[in-house]
């Protein structure tokens, strides 16, 4: 979606609301299995003291892979916005957080397409406390332990003969 900022770019204290749904297929990431709804956007870019902002909020529901135990779960996204705008830049910038104007406004889907894959994490869980899967044999450990025996540390075997020792007497 293109925001025409003209009308404000030279009046401190003017704005230009906006609302607008952004396109799933350029969002993907991998742990990504689809969006539950379209994610939208809605707020507003404001003029202070000659300083543009596009300030609002924006929503995406999801439905994700976890990464540790590739259990799905769903997952919604709020982000709130606070992206300076510059119209003095010629495409080089040192501060990468700051979004280049193209003339006298600027592509909405760009730019809060860049913030939304920012701002999200490399590594989704469904949980804080997911314990993901066995090594062995694949179980999911958040549905209970496993049957697998662990494997004795070679270096401590012989501790573990002294314990057979005692059980005999």
């Amino acid at each position: 979606m293109w925001l025409n900022l003209k009308d404000i770019i030279e009046i401190p204290g003017g704005e230009v609301s906006f609302e607008c749904g952004l396109d799933g297929q350029a969002l993907v990431f991998p742990a990504l299995v689809r969006f539950l709804e379209q994610p939208r956007a809605v707020g507003r870019v404001v003029n202070t003291a000659g300083v543009l902002t596009l300030l609002g909020e924006l929503n995406a529901k999801m439905l994700c892979r976890c990464d540790r135990c590739g259990s799905e779960f769903q997952l919604e996204k709020k982000l709130g916005l606070s992206i300076p705008l510059s119209a003095d830049m010629d495409g080089e910038s040192e501060d990468a957080e700051v979004f280049p104007l193209d003339g006298d406004g600027i592509d909405l889907d760009e730019v809060l397409s860049a913030v939304f894959i920012l701002n999200t994490d490399s590594k989704l869980l469904c949980s804080e406390q997911c314990m993901g899967l066995c090594p062995d044999c694949g179980k999911n450990l958040n549905d209970g332990p496993c049957s697998c025996t662990k494997p004795v540390d070679p270096r401590l075997a012989v501790l573990g003969q002294l314990l057979d020792i005692d059980d005999d007497k």
